[in-house]
């Protein structure tokens, strides 16, 4: 299938998942949390909206990841979109960092991360010395703010950050590593695109862009 067609398959998948499948998110979502409500009747109201944006997420990822799955082997790119995708989740799930406001949001982004990029990134060549510096700069910029919460996610416990910066700072020299010294130029490129996809959302300038506050935590220190 050509890419037109792919586009045409995605907006029918985004209509009848994301907006369609609204009712059945929250259908889920009201489930779940009845039973979660029902085994546990002492749980108050705020935990219970903890697990909510937990099964949210939850559902979220699932159905965004079964549609930019299918429409990466229907465009015969799974392998690249895979690696991409791999690696930005290495980092992201330590990382934390931006997440959308709306699934549709989500899904369309996501959607030109890891289907578009894997496209692009074959016709980029970048020399050595440039990935050195990239390198450097990329583990510089983890170490300085991973990880990055968000208002309805704050990481309130220092240790917890403490803990989460450490293992998103090895994670990233790890896969630093790896782009540096593989020898298929395609494969270094996704790597170095999916650290750098997750240090684009961890950044405060990023958080400034959507309009969405930072270092939440520091509400709880007050």
């Amino acid at each position: 299938m050509d890419i037109v067609g792919a586009k045409l398959l995605f907006q029918k998948f985004k209509y009848d998942i994301i907006f369609s499948g609204e009712d059945m998110k929250e259908n889920f979502l009201n489930y779940s949390l009845a039973v979660i409500k029902n085994s546990n009747p002492s749980i108050d109201d705020v935990k219970l909206e903890e697990f909510r944006y937990g099964l949210e997420g939850f559902y979220i990822f699932i159905t965004k990841t079964i549609i930019i799955f299918t429409l990466a082997i229907i465009l015969n790119i799974f392998k690249e979109m895979f690696i991409l995708f791999i690696t930005f989740n290495i980092l992201r799930i330590p990382g934390a960092g931006l997440h959308a406001s709306k699934s549709s949001i989500c899904l369309s982004s996501s959607s030109l991360i890891f289907l578009v990029l894997p496209f692009l990134l074959r016709y980029v060549v970048i020399p050595f010395n440039l990935k050195i510096i990239i390198a450097i700069i990329d583990i510089i910029l983890i170490y300085r703010y991973a990880p990055a919460d968000t208002k309805k996610k704050p990481i309130i416990k220092k240790e917890r950050r403490e803990k989460l910066k450490f293992v998103t700072t090895i994670n990233c020299i790890i896969l630093v590593i790896a782009f540096l010294t593989c020898k298929n130029e395609l494969i270094s490129n996704l790597i170095m695109a999916g650290i750098f996809v997750e240090i684009f959302m961890i950044l405060p300038i990023s958080y400034k862009l959507f309009h969405f506050t930072y270092n939440n935590y520091l509400l709880y220190e007050q």
